[in-house]
């Protein structure tokens, strides 16, 4: 008998432990103490549909003791869908506090799109600034200013599912910035006076379609940049230099194709020259042997020629009294 007894007593603890490991006995004593109505059943469903009791009880006494209305369903189908429960009561519970209006189903929607909806109700008590990084712009005498702004912002809650985030805030920001540079006739118009980037980005109405409010935006440092105007100038300059050393490469070398072009002409007709001068002889002799041309007239014909060589040839050389004159000049 006693082993038997033994055996019992051993699988009396087996069922025993079991019992409380699958029937979370103190959280639903700590529900029944904190005025929760759950049931024992409702908390072995959970462990049936793989819901932590823990993850639903403990937001719903939070909620419970807050004064919220809030079922055990609601948060369980949360849960489910994927969704922080704890983050969502916590959030509930800052809005009511704060005194803004946020229901159950939207701040489980805002937690299901995948924003920090605690965050958000933060956000709204308490405003965030955004800085930018440095944005460059340049105004319109072409130098270059750059601006850092600080950005106060307060969350939109009824905006914050499908709204856009900090990143469109800085974009836009940025753009007012560049504009409002840009239709500055100079920098020194914006260095006097900042605050009119200020005005003209709230003017533009930058936080529509946003999860933000912006509540303010101050520009926390200006500095001068480059000379954007000037060096625009410059290699203006010298892309204009570049184009005309090009076109006046392109006509020099078309004037040195010319020259050869025109020498080869010179040579062609001093060819030709060559080749009439040639024929000369044979016209002679064909006119002495048809009795064309007399003896004398060929000879006074060659006296002539010798005559007008000699001619080109003083002609080439200088006239005999300069020269005489030039060896006067070498012996002095």
């Amino acid at each position: 008998m006693e082993p038997l007894m033994i055996f019992l007593i051993i699988l009396i603890i087996l069922f025993v432990s079991f019992l409380f490991s699958f029937i979370p006995i103190g959280l639903w004593i700590s529900a029944l103490a904190a005025g929760v109505q759950v049931g024992i059943l409702t908390l072995v469903g959970m462990r049936l549909r793989r819901v932590p009791p823990g993850r639903i009880i403990i937001p719903l006494i939070k909620a419970y003791k807050a004064g919220l209305d809030v079922t055990i369903d609601k948060l369980e189908a949360h849960y489910l869908a994927g969704g922080n429960v704890d983050r969502v009561i916590d959030a509930l519970i800052a809005a009511h506090r704060a005194d803004i209006p946020l229901e159950f189903e939207r701040a489980a929607a805002i937690d299901l799109a995948g924003r920090n909806v605690l965050e958000a109700v933060q956000m709204s008590v308490n405003p965030r600034v955004i800085e930018t990084p440095v944005i460059s712009a340049v105004a319109k005498n072409g130098i270059e200013l750059k601006a850092i702004a600080r950005v106060t912002v307060r969350a939109n809650i009824d905006r914050l599912v499908g709204g856009a985030g900090e990143a469109t805030i800085i974009a836009r920001v940025g753009e007012g910035i560049v504009t409002t540079v840009g239709s500055s006739e100079s920098h020194e118009e914006v260095l006097e006076n900042p605050d009119q980037i200020s005005r003209t980005v709230l003017a533009k109405g930058l936080d529509s379609g946003t999860a933000f409010e912006i509540l303010s935006i101050d520009i926390a440092d200006v500095d001068v940049g480059r000379n954007i105007g000037a060096q625009l100038q410059i290699d203006q300059a010298e892309a204009d230099k570049n184009i005309a050393m090009a076109k006046a490469a392109e006509r020099r070398f078309a004037a040195i194709a010319l020259e050869h072009e025109m020498r080869a002409r010179v040579e062609e007709m001093r060819a030709r020259v060559v080749e009439a001068e040639a024929e000369v002889p044979k016209a002679l002799a064909g006119a002495l042997r048809e009795g064309k041309l007399g003896v004398m007239d060929y000879y006074n014909m060659r006296n002539i020629m010798a005559d007008t060589d000699m001619r080109q040839a003083i002609g080439k050389s200088g006239k005999p009294e300069q020269q005489n004159q030039k060896q006067k000049d070498k012996t002095e």
